[in-house]
């Protein structure tokens, strides 16, 4: 009676944490939106788990969200940046709303696909997702920054670089989660 008891008790337990898990995973790392990453991701060439993580990081799934340098949106794009996008797509700027989640994941997702074919290396576009292309490329020139002039080896802002762990540490969970 008393193995039953226990064994019982710690089916019980293990039903319950995988339930918390489960919990606490949903919690930090949200897949909202999932139909819209993967459908940007497929049209861009990129990995969807990017795109979650460069949303998690950046507005926590929030759409409305507008940062204090006043990037907007899911994706948190500047508007010069997301004009720019516009302009190489042939896309109006005038009719893009960038609280807008649809528009936001697609102008990200195709300023993701532009960095993958600026920069041979992830860090690197996940850097000048966050810093801005011209600020890693000058890295990248640098060897105080960089070796090779494709990988970096330090980071000078500090914001970048916890920027880059936080993505990097997203992708290895959204990669892993949601295999997509």
């Amino acid at each position: 009676m008393r193995t039953f008891l226990t064994l019982t008790s710690l089916g019980l337990l293990t039903i319950m944490l995988t339930f918390c898990i489960g919990c606490f995973s949903n919690y930090f790392y949200p897949m909202k939106y999932q139909n819209q990453i993967i459908e940007n991701a497929q049209e861009n060439n990129i990995s969807p788990a990017l795109i979650a993580s460069v949303i998690n990081v950046e507005s926590g799934f929030r759409k409305e969200i507008v940062s204090s340098k006043g990037a907007v949106g899911l994706m948190q794009i500047m508007p010069q940046t997301a004009e720019w996008i516009c302009s190489k797509n042939g896309i109006d700027f005038n009719n893009v709303n960038l609280k807008d989640e649809n528009t936001s994941i697609k102008l990200g997702s195709q300023y993701l696909q532009i960095l993958t074919s600026s920069f041979k290396n992830l860090d690197s576009v996940i850097c000048a997702y966050n810093a801005g292309p011209t600020k890693v490329k000058s890295w990248l020139s640098n060897e105080e920054y960089s070796k090779d002039g494709v990988k970096l080896d330090k980071i000078p802002y500090k914001e970048t670089s916890e920027y880059l762990n936080k993505v990097k540490k997203n992708l290895r969970h959204y990669s892993s989660r949601y295999k997509i």
